[in-house]
């Protein structure tokens, strides 16, 4: 019997990579519901392809389809679902996976957000109904692979690789007067629009570091990053004896999501493109450049300071990231409006959903008001 999926963000960039994968294992899985926040086109075709039993549109109208942000939910709460690629962008994919999760369901998790504002609940939810967290970043997965059979006791740190984004050899003064279009043109990988801003202000790898301090259980000062501009080694891991193991391979989701599917197996795919040394040519490693991109340092601020300021973090950057998106501030504004955000907040326990979606709201509005809006 195969095994039912849900694409949460079908037609996203991780949702038409996961369904690319999905396609190749007919006989392993199925496509048991598809949700989307747009791009309604896309999402009929993937219906048509797929059949399956749920289809939801979030931002739109749609005939015979599940609307509203519900649909998210509706589809991890399905009994022939079981498993779920939450691939949503931003804070509107926390309450699926806590949903999946308190139903027992396994999440193939991209939406790090979830994490970010509320690890505690998250792992609550897990517990509590049995779910189960596979992440699907390539820097999460990497070191997943490295830590398989390894006692929790053996590891003493984790260093996360940053592909630098398309400004890693800027200066502050260029960085700060970057447009849309440089910001969009990430060097290594093909992403959505948020997530290539969020490289390259490296809020994203603030947003690792506090998401693998709550799926690894470490300390900040265990967690560290690194530019690594080829973006072939994605993650490295530390034990306590000095050894050191790293994952290969070359920049694309496919094998991410593939073993999160199927874990603690690996399915043979041909589909994947098989690593050579050669090509890779050679690595090399810089440091973060905290001057030159103070999201970064921001974010693990703030993930230091746990409670609600992950989550204000959070949605001051996404606040600030559409701005920048829309052309109402400059790509340099950005970590301004976060560091105004965070000074002006009240750090409180995330010890409920209600209290997180609050500091969620809250800090959308203060950004708001920041940026004259």
């Amino acid at each position: 019997m195969s095994i039912g999926v849900a694409v949460l963000g079908s037609t996203g960039s991780i949702g038409t990579t996961t369904l690319k994968v999905l396609s190749r294992h007919p006989g392993r899985f199925h496509v048991a519901a598809l949700t989307a926040f747009g791009q309604k086109d896309v999402l009929e075709a993937q219906a048509a392809a797929y059949r399956p039993g749920f289809v939801g549109l979030v931002s739109q109208a749609a005939n015979g389809w599940a609307t509203g942000s519900d649909c998210l939910v509706e589809a991890v709460s399905r009994p022939d679902v079981a498993v779920v690629v939450n691939g949503v962008v931003g804070a509107a994919g926390l309450e699926a996976t806590l949903a999946a999760l308190y139903a027992g369901k396994r999440v193939a998790l991209a939406n790090k957000e979830s994490l970010v504002m509320a690890g505690e609940l998250v792992q609550r939810a897990a517990s509590a109904g049995g779910g189960q967290i596979i992440p699907v970043d390539s820097e999460h997965s990497a070191i997943y692979q490295c830590l398989a059979g390894e006692h929790e006791r053996t590891y003493s740190r984790i260093i996360l690789t940053a592909s630098g984004g398309p400004f890693h050899r800027w200066d502050a003064a260029r960085v700060s007067l970057a447009t849309v279009n440089d910001a969009l043109n990430h060097p290594t990988w093909r992403m959505g629009r948020k997530i290539s801003v969020d490289s390259a202000t490296l809020a994203n790898k603030a947003l690792e570091v506090i998401e693998a301090h709550f799926l690894f259980g470490v300390g900040y000062d265990q967690v560290s990053a690194v530019v690594h501009p080829q973006s072939i080694i994605h993650s490295f891991v530390e034990f306590v004896d000095g050894s050191v193991l790293a994952q290969l391979g070359f920049p694309n989701m496919e094998l991410p999501i593939l073993y999160a599917l199927t874990y603690p197996e690996r399915l043979a795919d041909d589909g994947v493109t098989r690593f050579d040394p050669v090509a890779a040519g050679p690595l090399t490693f810089e440091p973060v450049r905290e001057d030159v991109f103070p999201a970064f340092a921001l974010g693990v601020r703030a993930g230091k300071a746990g409670g609600t300021a992950p989550a204000a973090y959070n949605a001051a950057n996404e606040v600030a990231v559409a701005a920048f998106l829309e052309r109402r501030i400059p790509f340099g504004r950005i970590a301004g409006v976060i560091e105004e955000v965070l000074t002006a907040q009240t750090v409180v326990p995330a010890d409920s959903f209600e209290g997180v979606r609050f500091a969620d709201d809250w800090a959308r509005a203060h950004a708001a008001r920041v940026l004259g809006a």
